[in-house]
């Protein structure tokens, strides 16, 4: 039995990286202090996300590289920690030099995986690049993939890095309440309900621990929801911070656990993929963890 214990931050961030790592750095001893081996921090966590999605040119988030000294920096902190965090990434030839919306998940050991995000909500095109893959990466706690905030709401996206293994997913996210139609109350903003109602049906439907960390407060003219949660192979919240900032902290037996809820129903092993829409009849069948494990 490996019980991992994961903390996933609801939080504000902006433009001023300092600002940024003194932010991380409380979250960090926080997460430590209730011994978790993993934080997701949020998207665009280093250096903020667009304050609007109206085309602003002057609304530039500061643009990284992975390998560039503020990745060190993370990985510096990280320890033994694995951490997650998104940040804009620089661009380069094949995205016309316009940056990336980008995630990495990190431990002392340095860069484990990378992420750039491939869903384009409203004008964020005009921002960002898209990404065009999910892939999933060896972690000392597991496989694990990542995804960034409206690719979430593609069920194919998850499924793409559960198939490749990810028995862990972490859904890093900048989510704002509606603009059109708020809410009075935060929690009962249909916006939030959608965050928190992706984030269960993407680890019911594929069966794994399920890690969401969003933005909260405000920026520019957005109100971020928070609700930052774990979420078990069946769709259960685990813990959650509600609409407030904070962390939400709890310890599962990925392995354990997510062998249980596939033991009987299965849903990758009893996919039908040549029945799908567009899906080639030849697609390689997965083969139940368990099993695969095993042999």
């Amino acid at each position: 039995m490996t019980v991992r214990t994961f903390a996933a931050a609801a939080a504000g961030f902006g433009r001023d990286l300092d600002e940024s790592f003194a932010t991380i750095s409380s979250l960090l001893e926080r997460a430590r202090a209730a011994g978790a081996d993993v934080l997701a921090l949020p998207e665009a966590a280093l250096g903020g996300y667009l304050s609007s999605l109206h085309d602003d040119p002057e609304d530039v988030p500061p643009q990284l590289d992975v390998d560039g000294p503020e990745i060190r920096r993370l990985i510096a902190l990280a320890g033994d920690t694995v951490v997650t965090v998104g940040f804009c990434e620089r661009g380069d030839g094949a995205s016309g030099d316009r940056p990336y919306n980008s995630c990495v998940a990190v431990t002392g050991d340095g860069v484990l995986g990378h992420h750039r995000k491939v869903h384009q909500p409203l004008n964020e095109n005009t921002s960002y690049a898209a990404g065009d893959r999910f892939a999933a990466f060896d972690t000392p706690v597991g496989r694990m993939g990542m995804m960034i905030c409206y690719d979430k709401a593609f069920p194919e996206a998850a499924r793409a890095l559960a198939v490749d293994g990810a028995r862990i997913v972490v859904c890093m996210s900048a989510w704002p309440a509606s603009r059109t139609n708020p809410a009075s109350v935060l929690a009962d903003d249909r916006w939030t309900r959608r965050f928190d109602l992706f984030d269960r049906a993407r680890a019911l439907e594929n069966q794994i621990v399920w890690v969401s960390a969003n933005q909260a407060g405000t920026f520019g003219d957005m109100h971020l929801v928070a609700s930052a949660k774990i979420v078990d192979p069946g769709g259960e919240v685990l813990d959650t911070t509600g609409t407030e900032a904070g962390l939400a902290v709890a310890s599962v037996d990925v392995d354990a656990t997510v062998d249980a809820a596939r033991r009987f129903m299965g849903h990758l092993r009893d996919r039908r993929p040549a029945s799908y829409l567009g899906t080639p009849d030849d697609a390689p069948p997965v083969v139940p963890a368990v099993a695969a494990r095993a042999s």
